[in-house]
């Protein structure tokens, strides 16, 4: 089938597209630029030029498609709030054309909204309303659209990395090289979940041809790594100290990252390995920032 995906020229979402031409679909990649119109026909996708903004041209990719799996994500996290609100017209103008069809949209958010408030480890069947991270906005939209027969699918993303870039763990470490030392939050025992970038990809390619309507699936490989672990790692690639922050000095040191820097975001993937054979084997978040050439500015973006 023909599928529309949004970030084709992204982080993720370059790493969905030869996932899905090996599945056999064809596909439609969103891009804004020349250069990526180029990059996407160099792959084998066919260009389609539009923005997030234009809502317009997203409706009309998603006219062309038999299914749409939306990545795209304006990471100014310094905006996060307003940019997650973006996400949602996103998601709502995307599903307006799959309506009274049953052409799947895939749609990604955080797997801290699976996060049940009781100590246990996010989960597949827990969309809880009052978690702080604004991302619940993408699946407020979501199931607005399944309340109207969209079959609307979720990816719950946790921190996705390879040796260049690592989720929030990019802008935590460009963060310590402005500060001078990697800071932690208390004893630094709130853990993270995480998943390689190429184990992330091939779950949105499983998720649109076995996945379910409705369902949530979590990307997630490592249930959690602690965050002075992942702080220790940092600091021997950047050779700066480690320091433990009090809360209420988080801020201070983190800025905007502060709302997650404290937050243990651990999930689960077991439902989500038994619905779709998902295997994850790429190597692990300590792994690839043992492997990062710190030398190099961080990708963020």
């Amino acid at each position: 089938m023909r599928v529309f995906l949004t970030g084709a020229t992204g982080f993720i979402g370059s790493r969905i597209l030869p996932e899905l031409l090996a599945a056999g679909h064809q596909v439609l990649g969103l891009t804004r630029s020349d250069a990526g119109a180029r990059a996407l026909s160099a792959l084998g996708a066919e260009p389609h030029r539009g923005t997030l903004e234009d809502l317009d041209s997203l409706r009309a990719g998603a006219e062309r498609a038999d299914a749409v799996i939306h990545t795209a994500f304006d990471h100014e996290f310094s905006n996060f709030v307003a940019n997650c609100e973006k996400d949602r017209r996103v998601v709502t103008a995307l599903g307006s054309v799959l309506q009274g069809s049953d052409r799947p949209l895939l749609i990604t958010s955080g797997v801290a909204i699976g996060d049940p408030g009781t100590g246990q480890p996010a989960m597949e069947s827990v969309f809880n309303t009052d978690h702080p991270i604004p991302r619940i906005a993408s699946e407020e939209a979501g199931n607005a659209l399944l309340d109207k027969g969209v079959d609307v699918r979720v990816v719950r993303l946790p921190q996705v990395h390879d040796p260049v870039k690592q989720g929030l763990v990019s802008p935590l470490i460009e963060n310590a090289r402005e500060k001078g030392f990697v800071g932690y939050v208390g004893e630094g025992n709130n853990r993270w979940s995480a998943a390689h970038v190429l184990d992330v990809a091939k779950l949105y390619a499983l998720a649109l041809d076995r996945g379910q309507k409705g369902a949530r699936y979590h990307a997630v490989a490592e249930e959690g790594v602690a965050m002075r672990e992942i702080a220790e790692a940092v600091a021997q690639g950047l050779g700066l100290p480690t320091k433990s922050l009090a809360t209420a000095d988080s801020p201070a040191y983190f800025g905007w990252l502060a709302i997650f820097a404290g937050l243990d975001m651990r999930a689960s993937s077991a439902w989500t390995r038994d619905q779709l054979g998902w295997q994850p084997s790429g190597p692990g978040l300590i792994a690839d920032l043992q492997a990062m050439q710190y030398a190099l500015p961080t990708a963020t973006a």
